[in-house]
């Protein structure tokens, strides 16, 4: 998948100017960055206070709670093809600043909305810029390092992705412990000012040259697509039921747009995205490791939050500090995962992380309401280390597929499989987490109302409101709703896991092994890093 090495010393040279500046240039995106994924998952520890009624919060209910998070993943994952296309054509730059903009102007308007229907419509708005921020961060990266910086500079974004994943919740405890339930938004309104002074200062512009004609069927078949099989997958977790005929009617519905989009860019003589990419094994490979990777990790810290904040009676700062080890080693790995893929290659080194990534949620099929904490930190530093040797291999593989002047469309779909990986892992985990409570807890209910025992069933955060209702005599609910979550989350653990050996031998079969030696990078039988340093003058 690599360029021959003639045509890589062909490339014009980075700036020495850009050049120079280049480790603060990624500082910058990885600030941009950071603000856009941490929301992505802030919110849900604000959800309690956002449904308590005003002034506290906005009275929210639980579907106008569920839209004011799916708001912002539906349009998100809708406009991340969209907006790296754009970005490759105008110019990932201004891209950039329309995109980290409307990001801070939306979090300003949801810190004050004053309805759940205000704050559900400004969320989507934070969706519509945080798509035109992610694909350009990587896209400009790709633009102010040389190739053989690239693995390293990508490492480190990768590590950035992780390190927000985790400090997310940690975050919006923080702030709700000082502050109001807008706090969790109104924070990222100084982020964004910072962040844009410092991208006009030292973000260069860069784009496709040679952009071609535009192919509007294209760009209006993706985002159709998108939306339709991400609102699909989303409404079938919410419903735990995805043979509803809303669900089923959006889900094939968007796929079969899909195909379509496949078919139309097949034939096309200026497609929007050149399919061909994908006949090569290597490449398909690491676009769908990266989705079945997300897969498995956003179903299990879905799950893991209600065990370590419903079961373990943590707080939501506490619970989000449990991450930290996750964290800690996405800072330390990421960045250092390509000194394995030179040592061992991508397949070994992406196998081991796979395997490491399916050991970690496996684990979590043997834990019980007494397991201690070190093992918890234990197993989250696991994680994070798998997904390190995982993501950032991956990632380079799909973004060095690609010639520089497309690096846009390369981390449109880099991003939009993380996208669609994440979502379905959250809506078919969860629901499967969902029915295997429901069916164990529906026993244990007798002592509920009539009335209330169809609620008490959904989920273990409405068993124990109703068991609290009932005082003393909810002692033994309590502990049947503990014992059917863990049951629940042993099987969601389960099946998480056997997704991450899907992708394991995904990656084992397809990915490129180490080139032989007195090959390059690129397997030309040149070293790559010598046919950069001929021209580069540096």
């Amino acid at each position: 998948m690599s360029m021959p090495s003639g045509a890589r010393a062909a490339v014009p040279q980075i700036p020495e100017a850009v050049h120079r500046r280049r480790w603060a240039i990624l500082v910058v995106l990885m600030f941009s960055l950071l603000i856009v994924v941490l929301d992505n998952s802030i919110l849900n520890v604000a959800v309690k206070t956002i449904a308590s009624p005003a002034p506290t919060g906005l009275g929210a209910t639980q579907s106008e709670l569920e839209w004011a998070i799916n708001a912002y993943t539906l349009v998100f994952a809708g406009l991340l093809f969209t907006a790296g296309l754009l970005g490759d054509r105008i110019g990932r730059k201004k891209v950039l600043l329309f995109g980290i903009l409307l990001f801070g102007a939306g979090s300003a308007l949801a810190a004050m909305s004053g309805s759940p229907a205000q704050l559900i419509t400004w969320r989507a708005v934070m969706g519509f810029g945080a798509a035109f921020v992610m694909p350009a961060t990587l896209a400009v990266l790709m633009n102010v390092f040389e190739r053989e910086e690239q693995p390293r500079a990508i490492g480190i974004w990768a590590g950035s992705v992780g390190v927000a994943i985790a400090i997310g919740p940690i975050t919006g405890g923080l702030l709700l412990e000082h502050f109001w339930w807008g706090s969790i938004f109104l924070v990222n309104v100084p982020v964004v000012v910072v962040a844009l002074i410092a991208m006009m200062l030292l973000v260069p512009d860069s784009r496709d040259p040679n952009p071609g004609r535009t192919d509007p069927l294209g760009v209006a078949l993706s985002i159709v697509g998108l939306v339709l099989l991400v609102y699909g997958i989303i409404r079938g977790g919410q419903l735990a039921d995805f043979a509803d005929p809303v669900v089923l009617l959006s889900s094939l519905g968007g796929l079969l747009v899909l195909a379509g989009f496949v078919w139309h860019e097949k034939r096309s003589t200026h497609p929007a995205l050149d399919i061909s990419y994908f006949k090569e094994p290597s490449f398909a490979a690491a676009v769908a490791a990266i989705a079945l990777v997300f897969f498995a990790l956003m179903g299990v810290t879905f799950f893991s939050a209600f065990y370590m904040q419903s079961v373990r009676g943590w707080s939501a700062l506490q619970a989000g500090l449990m991450l930290l080890p996750l964290a800690a080693a996405q800072m330390i790995f990421a960045p250092r995962a390509r000194l394995f893929v030179d040592r061992f290659g991508a397949r070994a080194t992406c196998t081991g992380g796979m395997l490491l990534v399916a050991v970690g949620l496996a684990a979590f099929a043997l834990f019980d309401g007494t397991t201690p904490v070190w093992v918890l930190c234990l197993l989250f530093f696991v994680q994070g280390t798998g997904m390190a040797h995982v993501m950032t291999p991956v990632t380079v593989s799909v973004m060095q597929a690609l010639p520089r002047e497309k690096a846009g469309s390369g981390s449109a779909v880099n991003n939009t499989f993380r996208q669609v990986g994440g979502a379905l892992g959250v809506a078919v985990l969860g629901s499967v987490l969902s029915t295997v409570y429901r069916g164990d807890i529906e026993g244990h209910l007798g002592a509920v109302p009539a009335g209330a025992r169809q609620a008490a069933g959904e989920s273990i955060e409405a068993t124990l409101g109703i068991a609290d209702k009932l005082g003393p005599a909810g002692a033994p609910l309590v502990a049947a709703a503990n014992d059917a979550f863990l049951k629940a989350m042993h099987v969601t653990a389960a099946g998480s896991a056997s997704v991450a050996l899907v992708g394991t031998l995904v990656v084992a079969l397809f990915l490129p092994g180490k080139p032989p030696a007195g090959q390059g990078p690129g397997g030309s039988g040149e070293d790559d890093r010598s046919v950069r340093a001929a021209g580069a003058g540096r």
